[in-house]
């Protein structure tokens, strides 16, 4: 194998992958993509089984964070903070959930200096990666959407009854149906669906599985470099990036040689410590973490963004999906002992009692279904409707607030991974997650955080994580915002369509007690805060550590360094109301354009006119 590229970009993740595959669609340019996971395993495709996938060394960064002003109700008042480590990155753990952003929250970018980046500059990108299949089942703004991408996206099939039942419920509080990826996201009253998904068939659609799976991972062009984790970046006199230094899964450390440019990818967390190791950030963090300040850019790591959300419980008789019925839907495998009812050794099976022999085959044909045709109850995360609305305290560009559904109560495997003390959010933690149990959660979200985190450098041990503070409510702003949108979801739950299916909110026992509540009563906006900072948790959308107009420019060029740009979720200028991922793949779509038309790469498509006659002139 060469160690010389025309570009080397670090990590195959939302927007790596992206990149990678874009610009190797032409045959005369060479590309290395460096990633320190693997392959997805197989699980990655099961859409429901994408807890498993967190808090799991093979497929995460394991990277855990300090709240702020948050995380009382977690267990050593840490948060996980899961980042996917393999081809496909974040978009192989996520829970799918296909949301662009508001068209205000792009154009403000560009208001605020972020040149191309309007919502009408960055429409065609998010075009050009999606693949939608039609439902019925939602409404469409088919002008800001395309069926013939990479990207799946669709509804899950067969749509849950809790959804619906939630999407019915908001109608009734005053949000409207309609589409949140369309041209106006429902204006100024907002609007609910079903949840439209990174999916094809039921299955995961990651950008491995969307764009360097199959044809383009075969081209011989494109060298995909797994289990090599990126340490620094070669910076010549100079002071620009000839290459990436990396250490394989052996220990060894190696280089690739770069001759046009270096493109970081590795995420909000990642791409930054890169910087960082490389010897561009702040100069006295640097030098306190005994790393050679090449280049001082003070904002690199800074003015970190996050999402959070507090999940309300509600016991769900009927419409809430039992952790039962998702074992059974995962086939005869999943229900294997020491977990499970049936024989650990399936040669035993023969001896089962008539009742498990029919529980084989009703699990049997459950995965049957779902293999030949994707539908199933497995063919989502359970994360399947949300709303979007302005809480009108601020913020009039986008809207501030989302408010989800997760058609489950949970179980305490993911309570494990969120890393919740159950004994103090649950009045009875083994009822409420026992496997038969049927609850639900409503996801309160506040979606433009005023408060800012960081990522910094402890130390320069490149195999060592940095620290992640995410400052959760240091501007008090937000935490007006999370109240309003407390209060919100509960009169979404009040307003449930069927009487009975949907019970009182579970408040935390010790909280209840504490402020007095009891079941009926209108909670005091103390005891919502008091819930807001023991029970927040990330909703895993880290952004804005390398933000276009302090750390890069609007062409993604890194300040002060020549032939590096960085290209994921740390550009933003400010975090997307909604969630990030579907952001982060059109970010990778249109730094490929930017480099192939700095380059003269003949990528297959420009999407814009200006691209296209550029490349044909070229």
């Amino acid at each position: 194998m060469s160690d010389t590229f025309d570009f080397v970009v670090v990590g195959g993740g939302s927007a790596g992958a992206v990149i990678a595959a874009r610009l190797s669609e032409d045959p005369a340019c060479t590309v290395a993509l460096i990633e320190a996971g693997s392959h997805p395993p197989d699980l990655e495709l099961v859409p429901v089984a994408c807890a498993a996938l967190q808090r799991n060394p093979a497929t995460d960064w394991m990277y855990t964070a300090d709240p702020g002003g948050a995380g009382l109700g977690l267990i050593g008042r840490r948060i996980p903070v899961p980042r996917g480590k393999m081809l496909g990155g974040s978009s192989g753990i996520n829970y799918m959930a296909y949301v662009r952003g508001h068209p205000g929250d792009f154009d403000q970018w560009a208001a605020n200096g972020a040149s191309g980046w309007s919502y009408a500059d960055v429409l065609p990108y998010f075009r050009k990666s999606e693949g939608l299949t039609p439902s019925d089942e939602i409404v469409i703004d088919a002008e800001a959407h395309n069926d013939s991408g990479p990207l799946g996206v669709s509804v899950r099939s067969p749509a849950l009854e809790g959804a619906k039942e939630f999407v019915e419920a908001a109608v009734a509080s005053g949000i409207p149906r309609g589409d949140y990826n369309g041209r106006d996201r429902g204006g100024a009253s907002g609007s609910v669906s079903l949840l439209q998904t990174t999916t094809r068939y039921g299955k995961r659609s990651s950008t491995y599985h969307a764009f360097l799976e199959g044809e383009a991972e075969r081209r011989p062009n494109l060298t995909i470099l797994t289990g090599a984790q990126a340490t620094r970046v070669i910076l010549s006199d100079a002071l620009e990036a000839t290459g990436v230094e990396f250490r394989t899964a052996g220990g060894e450390t190696r280089v690739v040689h770069a001759t046009r440019e270096v493109v970081l990818s590795a995420g909000a967390v990642g791409s930054p410590h890169l910087l960082m190791l490389s010897g561009i950030g702040p100069r006295r963090e640097l030098e306190a973490a005994g790393v050679e300040c090449i280049v001082d850019s003070p904002h690199v790591g800074k003015h970190l963004k996050d999402h959070v959300q507090v999940g309300l419980f509600f016991e769900a008789r009927g419409i809430g999906v039992s952790m039962n019925q998702v074992g059974i839907s995962l086939g005869p495998d999943a229900l294997r002992a020491p977990a499970g009812p049936l024989p650990a050794d399936p040669a035993e099976d023969g001896n089962m009692p008539p009742e498990l022999q029919a529980l084989k085959q009703e699990a049997a044909r459950r995965i049957g279904e779902w293999a030949a045709t994707g539908r199933s109850l497995i063919s989502s995360s359970l994360y399947d409707a949300s709303a979007w609305y302005s809480t009108g305290l601020g913020d009039p560009h986008s809207h501030d607030a989302q408010i989800a559904c997760f058609v489950s109560g949970g179980s305490p495997d993911l309570f494990a991974c969120l890393n919740v003390d159950t004994a103090q959010y649950f009045d009875d933690a083994a009822r409420r997650l026992a496997a038969d149990a049927e609850g639900l959660l409503i996801l309160a979200n506040p979606v433009l955080p005023h408060s800012e985190g960081e990522i910094v450098l402890e130390t320069g041990d490149p195999m060592a994580h940095p620290a992640i503070r995410m400052n959760y409510f240091a501007d008090p702003h937000d935490m007006k915002v999370m109240v309003a949108v407390l209060r919100k979801a509960l009169e979404i739950a009040a307003h449930w369509p069927v009487e009975g299916r949907l019970g009182p909110w579970m408040v935390p026992p010790a909280l209840a007690g504490k402020h007095g509540y009891q079941d009926g009563m209108a909670p005091s906006d103390a005891l919502l805060e008091d819930v807001a900072r023991h029970f927040s948790m990330t909703v895993y959308h880290l952004s804005c550590t390398c933000r276009i107009g302090s750390v890069v420019d609007p062409q993604l060029r890194v300040a002060g360094v020549g032939k590096l740009r960085v290209a994921d979720a740390s550009v933003m200028p400010n975090v997307v109301s909604g969630n990030t991922n579907a952001a982060s793949i059109m970010i990778g779509e249109k730094a490929a354009e930017m480099v192939a038309l700095d380059h003269h790469v003949k990528i297959s498509e420009f999407v814009s006119a200006s691209a296209a006659a550029a490349s044909r002139n070229a």
